[in-house]
This record gives structure tokens, C-alpha cells and sequence, in this order.
């Protein structure tokens, strides 16, 4: 691996501690260590003009909800956004820095959603906990001056899977209308075996058995992972989906189901940016305190989205 130098002189300081990958922790013991790490590696979280904490009536009960305000002037276009941890891991707080970042930079009313978590709640249980979060939010964003008129999706690996799911939820059932999606190293196949997938083996970074292990907690049975909602690349129609920016990781297990899924896109006529980050590992776009890889891939996502979400002109 030629790892990016930051990434390089991190790697060397884990190499040097004795440092347990989550998958042998319990669940408690890894979703502590998760957060602690994205926090570390976050730093110090952006102001945003307003910060709102509510929630929302779930499938199953109510869920979690984070609203990011920033200083720009409405109607503001609208960002909502699912956060990473392998469907077992993370929450609110573990997007906090990334979804501060995003409504400052592409001047959105960021809307962080929460969802069921596995293995206490197994697939299709985030799908359809994420999807009920994006009617919501089309349908009440409008109270803290969004635009909803101007929405898109988006996410990081575990995220960045259920935001491509949401985008083909949202094509089947005739809307929300969604402008664009941004897809961070996401999973799109439970049933690869690329070559990304088997090179990257490395226990002190996110490696083949991560995927396995959060996959293994993911799904009900086996033949989940055909089903598209869990693996986005198996739909049997990428048509008429939101234009995409796709972001993956050198250094990934997941970064050639990620580059399939770009292509697959643009193949049925989705216009789509995609971009691999030199020298980055999974979970580098979470790390915007540390790496300056991360603030770069956060400006090329806030570009993107500003072009994508920008107010139709009149007469337009």
C-alpha cells in the first residue's frame, strides 16, 4: 500500500498500540470503540447556525432525527443524510461532524435521519426506517426553511448503501422527487468477490472480514443479499434514479462494488461523477479533523451538490 502520508503516519501510530478490530469486540464494546474513533478523527465539530434535535414516527415506533441549519439565507435546499457503521454501528453522533460540514459548504438544511440498527434489527428493517425518514423530511422540511422541492440523499458506507436502496424506493413508489444522491464507499452487493473485496485483508484497517462480520449481523438469511434494497447493485433497473456522485477508497474492500455501481448507473443513463481518493482507506470521508483527504472529498461533495440542488432559474 502506498497510504496517503496522513493516513501513512495514523496507520503507524495503530500498528504501535495493541488494537482489537470491532468484529472481535461485543456489540456494546464495538459501537463505543466506533464512536470514539470517528469522533477522534472528526475534530473539533463545525458551528452551524441552528442544531435541532427531534424525532419522527418510524414503521416500527419513533426515530431519531437531527436537523443542521446554516447561516445561508432560505429557502435552503435540502440534504438528507444517512450515517455509516455497517448497519450494526453508529448513530446521530457518529454523522455529527460530516452532516455540520456538508449544510455549511453546500449551504443545505441538512436532515440526519436515524434507523434500526442490527443484528437486533435485521434487513429490511433500515431500508424501510430510512425510506419513511426521507417522506418525512419532504413533507416537514419546509418548517425550518427548506426547499423541498430541491432534495437529495446521501451517505456513507453502510449509508451510503441505504441511500442508493432509498433512491430506488423512491423511483418505485413515484417520489419524493430526489435531485441527486451521493454515494461515500458504499456497499452494493452482499455477494461480491472482487478483487478489492480479496486484497484488502489488513486487520489493522476496515478489511474482508469487516464486511463479512457486518453483512453476517445485517441479514436474516442468506438470500437477503439478492435482494435489492440490501444490495443496490442487483436491481434489475438503475433507470430514472438521481444523478450520483460515487466516492470510493484505494485502500477498500468495498471500492470495485462501489466503481460497478457508478458504471451501472451511467449505463442506464444516470448521469454520474465518480471519483477514487488516492491512498484513502474506508472510512477516511469521517475524518475531516484529520486528513486533509477528507476536507478535499467534503468540497467536491459540497460542489456537487450546489450545482445538483441549485434554484431553477425563472423561466427555467
Amino acid at each position: 500500500m502506498l497510504l496517503d502520508p496522513q493516513l501513512q503516519d495514523l496507520y503507524d501510530r495503530r500498528a504501535a498500540q495493541p488494537v482489537r478490530p470491532l468484529y472481535t469486540m461485543t456489540l456494546a464494546e464495538a459501537r463505543a470503540a466506533d464512536l470514539a474513533a470517528v469522533r477522534a478523527g472528526a475534530g473539533t465539530p463545525e458551528p452551524v447556525r441552528q442544531v435541532l434535535d427531534t424525532s419522527m414516527p418510524g414503521p416500527a415506533g419513533p426515530l431519531p432525527v437531527r436537523v443542521y441549519r446554516p447561516s445561508a439565507e432560505g429557502p435552503l435546499p435540502v440534504l438528507v443524510y444517512f450515517f455509516g457503521g455497517g448497519w450494526t454501528l453508529g448513530s446521530l453522533d457518529t454523522g455529527d461532524a460530516v452532516c455540520r460540514s456538508l449544510a455549511n459548504a453546500a449551504g443545505c438544511l441538512t436532515v440526519a435521519v436515524g434507523y434500526r440498527l442490527a443484528p437486533e434489527h435485521k434487513f429490511p428493517a433500515a431500508p424501510e426506517d430510512c425510506f419513511a425518514g426521507l417522506r418525512w423530511v419532504a413533507e416537514h422540511a419546509g418548517q425550518w426553511g427548506g426547499d423541498t422541492g430541491r432534495l437529495a440523499v446521501a451517505g456513507d458506507s453502510a449509508g451510503g448503501n441505504l441511500a442508493a436502496a432509498v433512491t430506488l424506493m423512491a423511483r418505485e413508489a413515484g417520489g419524493p422527487a430526489l435531485r441527486a444522491q451521493v454515494l461515500v464507499y458504499p456497499n452494493t452487493d452482499g455477494l461480491a468477490n472482487t478483487p478489492s473485496y480479496r486484497e484488502n485483508t489488513d486487520p489493522l484497517l476496515f478489511n474482508d472480514k469487516s464486511v463479512r462480520w457486518y453483512w453476517d449481523n445485517y441479514l436474516a438469511a442468506p438470500e437477503d443479499a439478492a435482494d435489492p434494497l440490501a444490495s443496490p447493485l442487483r436491481a434489475g433497473d438503475h433507470s430514472a434514479l438521481p444523478p450520483a456522485l460515487v466516492i470510493t477508497a484505494e485502500y477498500d474492500p468495498l471500492r470495485d462494488e462501489g466503481e460497478a455501481y457508478a458504471r451501472r448507473l451511467r449505463e442506464c443513463g444516470v448521469p454520474v461523477e465518480a471519483t477514487r481518493c488516492p491512498g484513502t482507506v474506508h472510512g477516511f470521508f469521517t475524518m475531516a479533523g484529520t486528513l486533509d483527504a477528507a476536507r478535499a472529498a467534503h468540497e467536491r461533495t459540497a460542489g456537487f451538490l450546489r450545482a445538483a440542488l441549485a434554484a431553477t432559474p425563472t423561466g427555467g
